[in-house]
């Protein structure tokens, strides 16, 4: 069951990553501005796809099996720091917003979808610093510990 809502769950980014790209294609066309295609970048792509679900599977899996929600606008009662989460503070976002959305674009050959994903995470950026001052202020010293342990991204 947890294996299967994960997997549900992660669909979902994966169109969103793919939403993106195909809005990037659509910008390229009505910009002028030339796709690529090159079958190196699309193998690339396929495989930052596939590894980044990987990766938010293997990462909602190890929240479900701990109980925890994967959107909560409110702090968590637990601090995660094994499976995933011991080689990156942020899996999810590694999975989804850097891999897939990456790998998406790649697939396409959406020079505005590379553009759009890579303008978006800055604000991912900001979103997660914001999320660490509330992990900081409900886990304390043992979210310090953690932060200089495991490195935000990878």
């Amino acid at each position: 069951m947890i294996l299967l809502r994960s997997a549900l769950h992660n669909a979902g980014v994966l169109a969103v990553g793919f939403a993106i790209a195909y809005l990037g294609a659509w910008l390229d066309r009505l910009l002028g501005i030339a796709r690529f295609h090159a079958t190196l970048a699309i193998a690339v792509g396929w495989l930052l796809v596939a590894a980044g679900f990987l990766l938010r599977m293997w990462a909602t899996w190890w929240l479900y099996r701990n109980q925890m929600s994967v959107i909560s606008l409110a702090p968590q009662g637990t601090l995660v720091t094994t499976g995933p989460y011991r080689y990156s503070r942020n899996p999810l976002y590694l999975g989804g917003n850097v891999f897939i959305f990456f790998g998406a674009a790649l697939v396409l050959g959406s020079p505005m979808a590379l553009a759009i994903t890579a303008l978006h995470l800055p604000l991912v950026d900001l979103f997660i610093r914001r999320e660490e001052k509330q992990l900081e202020r409900s886990f304390g010293g043992e979210w310090l510990h953690y932060r200089q342990s495991v490195r935000r991204w990878l």
